[in-house]
């Protein structure tokens, strides 16, 4: 059949715009960003971590204490204007950033001296993170006790949450709470972001300890909790006997790379930071060991998705 032709130059442009549509398998995949705890190196000293996070190509640190010491204000890097400006001279120099602060500061507890202590923590390290241009301040929540009933306790957590969120405002500074202990469902999580939300209020999402206790599909999370999470913690192990058996990443049981092709794919633009429990459990892997290979690996990985 002979093609007359306008319904020639009609299929034509129609083929020529459909080559500008992006292909519907693709994704744009954003630069990855790669930090680590310095839980996973509890005995280094400060220089020592940022030497290494720059050689094997890390762009940020998230700290988790300094020489054991967890209240970071009692750090000499953080204890006065002086040595925060040295600190971050030494970040500066190896194109570091610092990327969250982890407090050890636990929303789940009632009114009360140990609620005050706990909220007092995190306002610390607000002020502290807005000093050091880090984005995020860690909280978590813990285990429920068993006196206390769970939407008593989910109102706690919310409450602490939006203190926090409210100290910080006209900073720089997000509020992220951890997927932890007793609150890792994604019904639980998700009850309590959409009850504090805040523009500084945001969450982590730990992986291993979502999927390790709920066995939520990694997929069913993210759709359900993108819009919260800011800051990730990556790890693998392996589950026997009702233990988390940590390894390196891609030798355990848990679905990791599923969780970063998903984060990847969606869109996420933060960092992938490796949370090596070396300071919990002193029987894991060396520090080196792990911290090395983890950016090895998450490169190697990158580079097929």
């Amino acid at each position: 059949m002979k093609q007359s032709r306008r319904s020639f130059l009609q299929s034509s442009a129609i083929l020529m715009s459909s080559a500008f549509l992006p292909a519907p398998l693709k994704f744009i995949k954003s630069n990855l960003l790669l930090s680590f705890s310095t839980l996973g190196c509890p005995d280094w000293e400060f220089s020592a971590i940022v030497d290494f996070a720059a050689q094997h190509d890390y762009n940020g640190i998230e700290i988790r204490g300094i020489k054991r010491q967890l209240d970071l204000s009692l750090c000499n890097e953080f204890s006065n204007p002086q040595n925060i400006a040295a600190t971050m001279k030494m970040m500066d120099d190896k194109n570091l950033k610092f990327v969250d602060l982890g407090s050890s500061a636990t929303m789940h507890f009632p009114e009360g001296d140990e609620r005050k202590k706990n909220l007092d923590e995190g306002k610390r390290f607000i002020d502290l993170a807005q000093q050091l241009k880090c984005p995020f301040v860690r909280v978590f929540p813990n285990i429920i006790p068993k006196d206390q009933g769970k939407d008593a306790v989910m109102d706690l957590i919310i409450k602490g949450l939006l203190e926090l969120a409210d100290h910080a405002k006209g900073s720089n500074v997000t509020v992220v709470i951890e997927s932890h202990g007793d609150l890792v469902h994604i019904d639980d999580l998700e009850k309590v972001m959409k009850s504090a939300e805040h523009e500084h209020v945001g969450m982590i999402w730990d992986v291993v300890n979502m999927w390790s206790i709920t066995k939520e599909p990694v997929a069913d999370v993210y759709k359900r909790l993108k819009k919260y999470i800011k800051h990730t913690h990556i790890k693998d192990a392996k589950l026997a006997d009702g233990k988390v058996n940590y390894v390196f990443l891609g030798q355990g049981d848990v679905p990791i790379f599923e969780a970063i092709d998903t984060l990847a794919k969606g869109g996420y633009k933060g960092y992938y930071s490796f949370e090596w429990e070396k300071m919990w459990h002193p029987e894991i892997a060396a520090s080196d060991l792990a911290i090395a290979d983890y950016s090895k690996a998450m490169k190697e990985h990158w580079s097929k998705m």
